[in-house]
């Protein structure tokens, strides 16, 4: 379970950072920034922070609109940002996630002094000095938190997606490759702008057609 640990060996005011999105076929991926200004926090969110992988998605949707509330108490700063698929395309999904990542800092109301980021490598040129810590949700209660934002974030906008195509059943499989998304492929083709081109699967169905 996450802690405080990494928070406390940084000074001043500490970022976690983590995404949601690298590996569906089609929409944005999206970076979470959180920063607690105090751990005088709601206590359900320290009892239940952890990485959003291992909680139901009734539970990270609970724990966003807490998140939320904090902010508005004036307790977090959050912020959120996106890499298009079409920006996936031009540069590839890992340079996507770090502009994602200093897109999400950027959005933050402050500049953060320091960074924790989920995962094994640091975006280049990045907004403040970072740390990369692999299965940092599942230690960092900043990471944890950012992986909550950027999950049910990224989830909300599929389900807007699946209002406007409901062929792919992207409110189900937020984009991933199941049995609907593919069904959708086969009958409606892609979306131009959404789906990402340079992902083997959709390379592969479009050679099809």
């Amino acid at each position: 379970m996450p802690d405080w640990t990494l928070e406390e060996k940084c000074s001043g005011f500490v970022c976690g950072i983590d995404e949601a999105g690298r590996g569906p076929w089609v929409g944005p991926v999206v970076a979470g920034a959180v920063v607690f200004k105090t751990k005088e926090i709601n206590p359900e969110l320290t009892a239940d922070l952890n990485d959003s992988k291992k909680l139901s998605a009734k539970k990270r949707e609970k724990l966003y609109a807490l998140l939320r509330e904090e902010e508005k108490n004036g307790n977090v700063y959050i912020g959120v940002g996106e890499a298009s698929a079409e920006e996936i395309d031009t540069l590839n999904i890992l340079q996507a996630t770090f502009l994602a990542m200093k897109r999400a800092v950027s959005a933050l109301p402050i500049t953060p002094d320091f960074a924790l980021i989920d995962g094994n490598r640091l975006p280049t040129e990045f907004i403040c000095p970072a740390s990369c810590h692999i299965g940092g949700d599942a230690k960092s209660y900043s990471i944890a938190a950012a992986s909550i934002i950027a999950k049910v974030f990224r989830d909300n906008l599929m389900k807007e997606l699946a209002q406007k195509y409901p062929w792919y059943g992207f409110e189900k499989n937020a984009g991933y490759g199941t049995k609907d998304h593919v069904a959708g492929l086969q009958k409606y083709g892609i979306i131009k702008g959404e789906h990402r081109l340079s992902y083997k699967p959709v390379k592969a169905f479009m050679q099809k057609i």
